[in-house]
């Protein structure tokens, strides 16, 4: 017995004795006293075992045997989940495994067994949050995470976009660093998906931002929008520039996470490619987090339905403006194409006209609200520029475009002779670190 069941066995006797009335047993043993005679009729027939709860000693009937401790255990030291939290654990033991555990029995085994968890706890600092925004897609926040994802020892760079009001993730795409298509393919996910949002936040990379900004505002004069603002400021989309990285708390807390958790994901489904990454990311993950992490919103939906006339891919590209000769020829990144308008010639000597470029759709050419496609053009001293050209750019880059070469898709799109000069091209213009 302890200490609290022998102070009430004395109170008890004193009761049974006569000494104290059943008011002042009640009250010394903060119990009513209907429950002072049931105890007080159980002592005298059973004695002072009648304090001692039935159920000591006794197994409860949904506790773990000893044999499925040691599973769990087993489970959690296979290599596949060294890196895994215990919260995540407990995820995929239901999940993966099919044993359900709370939390904290799970976390007593782990730690009688001497396994901690990878991810440490800081003791939390005060601090004021900025509130939520009211309605899913009234501000995004973008922004990249240089991390070794697939644990292969290099590290990539993955792409991410997040509602403030939610938490639901909209868009996640890797590749080898961070750059223009990457952010790119994340709106264009993001807009398919859910619809165009209001705003977004992103830190001041020159992907988003003129390094000349600062200096041009100094001087009274407007810098010219990066590609992706240019993009965005077709889309409607206003964007806002963090000062710092606490400001967009919401999607650095993000990458927190998902570098707890993602690696152990892609591990257990034996990804170690950033092209299986990606079609893992965009068909099962996104589901998977949102369904679990994200919040329903105050408000309404502020995402707005794409119903533009031009296609999606004709905005999220790279557009730059260049003048065709009298032969309908133009000159694009040490490259000269031609238009293909063959047959009814519609863009007349020396026109202005717009260079769509993407990694899906190659280079095509868009005049008065046509889309025309483009053919590579060869000159008698090609063969000098392009050795010229080969020396302008890192070689060797293991930059792996959307398209597979020498499928017939990718001989559709893209026409250069070699694939060295494809890849090339595409990372001038896509993969760069600062596009």
């Amino acid at each position: 017995m302890n200490r609290k069941q022998l102070s009430q066995a004395h109170v008890l006797r004193k009761y049974n004795e006569g000494l104290i009335s059943r008011k002042a047993a009640s009250e010394a043993m903060q119990l009513s006293e209907r429950q002072v005679s049931r105890l007080s009729k159980g002592m005298r027939e059973e004695g002072e075992s009648v304090l001692i709860h039935k159920n000591k000693g006794r197994k409860p009937s949904h506790a773990l045997t000893a044999e499925e401790k040691m599973r769990i255990i087993s489970i959690r030291t296979n290599a596949l989940y060294d890196k895994c939290n215990h919260r995540h654990f407990k995820e995929l033991l239901e999940r993966e495994h099919g044993i359900r555990i709370s939390y904290t029995a799970l976390y007593t085994i782990l730690k009688e067994a001497g396994i901690k968890s990878p991810k440490k706890r800081k003791r939390p600092t005060k601090h004021r949050r900025r509130k939520r925004k009211a309605s899913i897609g009234e501000l995004l926040q973008v922004d990249a995470s240089p991390y070794d994802w697939l644990g292969i020892g290099n590290l990539q760079a993955l792409h991410g976009s997040i509602d403030d009001a939610t938490g639901r993730l909209t868009g996640l795409y890797m590749t080898e660093n961070e750059c223009l298509h990457g952010y790119l393919t994340v709106m264009r996910q993001t807009v398919t998906g859910f619809g165009v949002p209001l705003q977004v936040y992103s830190d001041k990379h020159t992907i988003f931002r003129s390094p000349l900004a600062e200096k041009k505002a100094e001087a009274g004069e407007e810098a010219n929008l990066t590609q992706y603002g240019r993009a965005l400021d077709e889309l409607g989309i206003s964007i806002i520039y963090a000062n710092s990285p606490q400001a967009k708390g919401r999607i650095e807390r993000l990458w927190e996470t998902l570098q707890s958790r993602l690696p152990v994901e892609l591990r257990i489904r034996g990804i170690n490619t950033i092209e299986e990454a990606n079609r893992f990311l965009s068909v099962e993950y996104l589901v998977l987090f949102n369904n679990q992490f994200s919040i329903p919103a105050e408000g309404e939906s502020m995402f707005v339905e794409y119903k533009h006339t031009e296609s999606i891919d004709d905005i999220l590209c790279i557009k730059e403006e260049r003048k065709t000769d009298n032969a309908g020829v133009f000159s694009f990144k040490g490259q000269r194409f031609k238009v293909l308008d063959e047959g009814y010639p519609l863009i007349p000597a020396r026109a202005k006209v717009d260079v769509l470029v993407s990694v899906k759709d190659s280079v095509r050419v868009r005049y008065k609200g046509r889309v025309f496609g483009t053919a590579l053009h060869t000159v008698p001293n090609a063969a000098k520029v392009k050795a010229k050209h080969k020396k302008s750019v890192i070689a060797e880059r293991n930059v792996k475009p959307h398209l597979c070469h020498s499928t017939d898709e990718w001989c559709r799109v893209w026409h250069f002779e070699g694939y060295a000069d494809t890849l090339n091209f595409i990372y001038d213009i896509f993969f760069r670190d600062a596009a």
